[in-house]
């Protein structure tokens, strides 16, 4: 429940940072300038506008790395540690393998038999 919070608040900062970045103005007048921002002017105002999007991407920045983080640690610790599919999968089919056979006997049977196989027909001119 907590974890999927913390994602659905990620892409909402995430969304959010993108927007503010390209919200502000460059050299060449950036997004800003699309929206009637002409001269340097943001579509916000003057400098104090300038000082608000530099201090709020910052801060969503920071969010976004603290969230990252703890996104990280919190999927780290949901896993049970590293899962073999095909342990798995054995697990799954265990009545397929004969019992009291290893998966070592079984692979060594079909060599051996494709050997076999091959020496009798390899024979014939």
């Amino acid at each position: 429940m907590l974890f999927n919070l913390l994602i659905g608040l990620h892409v909402l900062v995430c969304l959010v940072l993108i927007l503010v970045v390209l919200l502000q103005s460059s050299k060449g007048s950036g997004l800003a300038g699309a929206f009637g921002g002409a001269g340097g002017q943001t579509m916000f105002g003057g400098q104090e506008t300038a000082t608000f999007l530099s201090r709020l991407t910052t801060y969503l920045a920071v969010l976004f790395m603290v969230l990252s983080l703890v996104l990280a640690f919190m999927s780290a610790r949901r896993t049970s540690g590293p899962r073999s599919v095909v342990r798995e999968a054995a697990q799954q089919q265990e009545n397929v393998i004969p019992s009291g056979k290893s998966i070592d006997e079984i692979l060594r049977g079909s060599d051996t038999t494709r050997a076999a196989s091959e020496d009798t027909t390899g024979a014939r001119p």
